[in-house]
């Protein structure tokens, strides 16, 4: 990691509560260190899949910055298990592999962002507070990837409607027009400049309607808003 620091969380705001598991202590101990010096909560950490489920659960991040290559559970199940049990957790992945398989395996298993090691600590800490709010944070080029394997996934058959289940819930046109530039890729603070409202907006829209569709994250809100169209509209 670089030596250079970012802005710390502004004076009264309640620090973002952040677990890091890495299976190297070296490199454990200098990501959370860094957290810290920027003003997150380091609540736990963690060297291998079975203790960060542990920790994790007793821990209550809001972020867990995770290495795929754990000892005892594989990172990529030690994130399905957490975001299946606590769908607010945002899932970071801080990996040395950029392999395609590895990043669309986290992404499926419910992971935020993915950030490769040689990002430098200033890259990390903003992908940390950009995950913290939901924005998926990929390092260069694989957010094309990612878009392009849900759009891969998303012209494969559908599974037969059910005529029985209930109707698709109606969203306002304000979040139609939301879930459009997000199915496009844009960030939270992109949105907020194209429509012209503030980013705290943008992130209420993004959560009514995950309420609505009942989904948990941002990376299946992208998958339904594909699935439908909604990015090439």
């Amino acid at each position: 990691m670089s030596e250079q620091r970012a802005e710390q969380e502004p004076a009264g705001q309640q620090a973002i509560r952040v677990m890091v598991v890495d299976d190297h202590p070296m490199w454990r101990d200098a990501v959370a260190r860094d957290l810290a010096a920027a003003g997150f909560d380091v609540v736990a950490t963690a060297g291998d899949g079975e203790q960060a489920v542990r920790r994790a659960r007793a821990a209550a991040p809001d972020v867990l910055v995770l290495d795929l290559n754990l000892p005892a559970k594989p990172g990529v199940q030690v994130c399905k298990e957490l975001v299946a049990a606590f769908p607010a957790l945002r899932v970071l992945v801080l990996s040395a592999s950029g392999e395609h398989a590895d990043v669309l395996e986290a992404v499926k298993s419910g992971a935020t962002g993915y950030l490769l090691k040689s990002a430098s600590t200033d890259e990390l800490i903003d992908a940390v507070r950009r995950t913290a709010v939901g924005d998926p944070v990929f390092t260069p080029g694989l957010a094309g990837l990612v878009l392009g394997e849900y759009r891969r996934l998303a012209s494969e058959p559908a599974p037969a409607a059910d005529t029985n289940g209930p109707k698709a819930p109606e969203l306002t046109d304000r979040e139609t027009e939301v879930l459009r530039l997000v199915a496009k890729g844009l960030s939270y603070k992109q949105i907020a400049e194209r429509l012209v409202i503030s980013h705290r907006t943008v992130q209420n829209h993004v959560q009514n309607t995950l309420g609505k569709l009942q989904l948990h994250n941002r990376v299946e809100l992208v998958r339904y808003a594909i699935e439908r169209g909604l990015d090439d509209a």
